[in-house]
This record gives structure tokens, sequence and C-alpha cells, in this order.
């Protein structure tokens, strides 16, 4: 048996159950309270308004991380987190460094986004 495979396997209704969306980060703060290293960031979400997160995404530069465009998890209820309250999950995969690497909508050929905060992921 592969040592990777799941012990149990999640169904497509499961899936259907999140709500994912296309974020674009608007504000980032310092996070000084949390156990591991973080952010506190403000995601705009189209017609779900702004909502914030503990992102431990420090590998990025402040200044980098605001306007880029994130896939969040938006229904998972609320976390206080060191007394902040994140109300959306910002997804992200390791690098061969272990640092978080932010999931992101592909952009044009010029550059220019694609989609829009609020957008579906599906």
């Amino acid at each position: 048996m592969n040592e990777n495979a799941p012990s149990s396997f999640a169904t497509y209704d499961d899936f259907t159950q999140l709500n994912l969306r296309v974020g674009r980060i608007v504000e980032v703060q310092p996070f000084p309270k949390a156990r591991n290293p973080s952010w506190k960031v403000r995601v705009e979400l189209g017609e779900l308004g702004e909502k914030w997160s503990s992102a431990q995404i420090t590998n990025y530069a402040a200044a980098e991380l605001v306007g880029s465009l994130v896939i969040c998890v938006c229904n998972f209820a609320p976390r206080n987190i060191a007394g902040f309250l994140s109300e959306v999950l910002i997804l992200g995969a390791p690098d061969a460094q272990d640092r978080v690497i932010l999931l992101s909508p592909r952009k044009d050929p010029a550059g220019n986004d694609i989609v829009a905060p609020g957008a579906n992921v599906y």
C-alpha cells in the first residue's frame, strides 16, 4: 500500500460544501502575538465583503502581498488565534524549503488579473 495514500477519501459532495473564493489582499499587519510567525491579512472577497485571516506567510514581505489575488476557504468557522479572529483560510502549498507559497489565479499574458475578487473556485 502507498504510504502517501489517504486513509479515507472525501466525496465530491464533501468538496462542494467548501466555499472557495478568489480574494484580493488589501491590508497586511504584523501579528506579534501569534505563536508561529504570521501576518494579519485583510482580504476583499467581492459580495462577501472584507474578511481577516491569520496567515503563516511571513516569507512574503507585507508590501509584496498587498494587491495579490489569493484563494480562500470562506465557510470554515472563525478561529480565535492569539486574541485575533481569523475568518477565512488563505490557501498555499510548501516549496522545497517548506515556505508557504500562496495559491493564486493565473494572469493573462500581459500580467493582468483574469478573475475578480469574490469569484467562485471550482
